[in-house]
């Protein structure tokens, strides 16, 4: 990747979390509380996962991999606990202070944009928020987990099935078409919802390939 492009992928990462930091400003300590749509995570909690995250340095992350014993989830739920405030306000500072940050763990930078905007709508999703993601933002994040094995949490086997095909362009050439399977189509953000093992919306997703998701959800 040259320089051009990581500034490119570097300023919507940091566009992303930016707006996530706008719609959490507007939160009350209930809505905080709420649960997410991880699993396991209130919105608090998904924000301190963000805030670990985007402060992860190669040496931090095999050090925090070490005290989990390996265990990825472990190093998760310490990774929240160690960034998680008392209170939502202070959480968020320390979002709000790494919003400009350029670490994050060993992978591509692409997984950057997959981690804001999945979570984001992890948030998001739960409060009933709307946001309308940057279509390259949404490229960019569906071809990293469309080529990434799932062993590594991303969702190469299912797009090795199916054509990925977006429904919400306004012209011919911004139509996304990725793969030569069975067609699963729809909007660019439930197509990404799909492939980062998440529910997409209600009705949101059509075509034969819509059967390859039950197996490999």
């Amino acid at each position: 990747m040259d320089k051009a492009q990581a500034q490119h992928i570097w300023a919507l990462v940091h566009a992303e979390r930016k707006a996530l930091i706008a719609d959490l400003s507007t939160l009350d300590d209930e809505a905080w509380a709420r649960d997410s749509a991880a699993a396991g995570w209130s919105v608090h909690d998904v924000a301190a996962h963000l805030v670990d995250n985007a402060l992860t340095k190669p040496g931090r992350l095999l050090w925090a991999m070490l005290r989990a014993g390996f265990d990825f989830d472990k190093q998760n739920a310490n990774g929240v606990a160690a960034q998680r405030q008392a209170q939502p306000a202070a959480t968020l500072e320390r979002l709000v202070a790494a919003a400009d940050a350029r670490t994050g763990p060993p992978a591509p930078l692409a997984s950057r944009l997959v981690e804001e905007i999945a979570h984001g709508e992890d948030i998001r999703r739960a409060l009933g928020i709307r946001r309308e993601y940057p279509v390259p933002a949404l490229d960019l994040a569906i071809g990293y987990q469309a080529r990434t094995p799932r062993a590594v949490g991303g969702a190469k086997e299912l797009a090795q099935r199916v054509q990925l095909v977006s429904d919400d362009h306004q012209r011919a050439e911004q139509q996304l078409r990725l793969g030569l399977g069975a067609v699963l189509a729809g909007p660019r953000l439930e197509l990404l919802m799909a492939l980062t093992g998440r529910t997409p919306a209600p009705g949101s997703l059509h075509g034969p390939g819509i059967a390859f998701l039950a197996p490999l959800a």
